[in-house]
């Protein structure tokens, strides 16, 4: 639903809300006296800010632990942009690339997921993660042809992996069901 939200936005509208936020974090950086360059963008219908600079030591402290600042940025800069246009946003704010690392390394144990189940035929339980994380996990499952459902609930709301019933195991729950039957008929009745 939050992408159908975004797609009835136009692209004027996604970038203003990228350049509205690209200013307060710039302000931002001037108060706590980090160099960084903002850049901006719109990618898969939503405006997108990455900051990222020379200095490492400057940038680990906007990404925190596990991406704890990088999240809590995200949530303020929403709000300023929402203060501004009077609109939700769903931008997403990036620090030197956290993101795109962390989306490889979510994908990996996924995929790592999803051949255990397909190995063992058995559920598999991921790791607790937010609502972004959540939706690559089952974006990823249902491109692999599995099933997946969030449990649990904030912050420690998780993923589990199923495998999806195959055509012939339910063929095969049908043929079962015939083969009943047909036990009380004589082969001329069939």
């Amino acid at each position: 639903m939050s992408q159908d939200f975004e797609e009835n936005k136009s692209m004027e509208q996604l970038n203003e809300e990228a350049n509205i936020a690209a200013d307060y974090l710039e302000d931002l950086l001037d108060i706590v006296d980090y160099e960084g360059d903002i850049e901006m963008g719109v990618r898969n219908h939503r405006p997108t800010v990455q900051i990222v600079a020379d200095d490492d030591t400057d940038i680990k402290h906007l990404i925190g632990k596990d991406g704890e600042v990088v999240d809590a940025l995200q949530r303020l800069t929403r709000l300023a942009v929402q203060q501004r246009t009077g609109e939700r946003s769903h931008l997403i704010i990036d620090v030197d690339g956290f993101l795109h690392k962390k989306r490889l390394n979510l994908r990996k144990a996924t995929l790592d997921a999803i051949e255990e189940t397909l190995a063992t035929g058995k559920a598999v339980d991921l790791n607790p993660m937010n609502s972004f994380e959540r939706k690559i996990v089952h974006d990823l499952v249902r491109e692999e042809g599995l099933k997946s459902r969030s449990h649990g609930e904030e912050p420690n709301r998780y993923v589990t992996i199923y495998a999806k019933a195959e055509p012939a195991a339910i063929a095969d729950d049908e043929e079962d069901a015939f083969v009943e039957v047909d036990e009380y008929l004589t082969e001329d009745e069939m």
